[in-house]
């Protein structure tokens, strides 16, 4: 009798290499928002969320509130983690310096407002 040799084909999933990928890549499909919050009368916040975990937010905020003259702060969220807030309606020049600086790229930030 002659004797064969096969493998009997196992469970092969060909999107398994490319979903470990995108789960362990820090920031490949998390969003930074930019976001304003109306106060009183005219006065707002704009907040900006999901930074990524590895820059200094301090020295980030250093550099917005001197580019910007303006006054702000990071705040600590039990959900959304550290939260940069300044005031006034920054929500353009926060683009800009976030992509003109490149901490993010520019189809990584999601503005909200009305």
């Amino acid at each position: 009798m002659v004797d064969l040799e096969f493998q009997i084909p196992t469970a092969f999933d060909p999107f398994e290499e490319a979903a470990k990928e995108s789960a362990g890549a820090p920031g490949a499909k998390e969003y930074v928002h930019i976001r304003i919050q109306q106060r009183n009368g005219k006065k707002s916040l704009t907040t900006v969320q999901g930074l990524p975990k590895e820059f200094s937010y301090d020295k980030i905020l250093k550099s917005l509130k001197k580019e910007f003259c303006c006054n702000g702060n990071v705040v600590q969220d039990k959900e959304l983690g550290k939260i940069i807030q300044l005031q006034g309606d920054q929500r353009k020049n926060v683009h800009h310096f976030l992509v003109n600086s490149n901490l993010v790229k520019k189809d990584q930030i999601k503005i909200h407002g009305f």
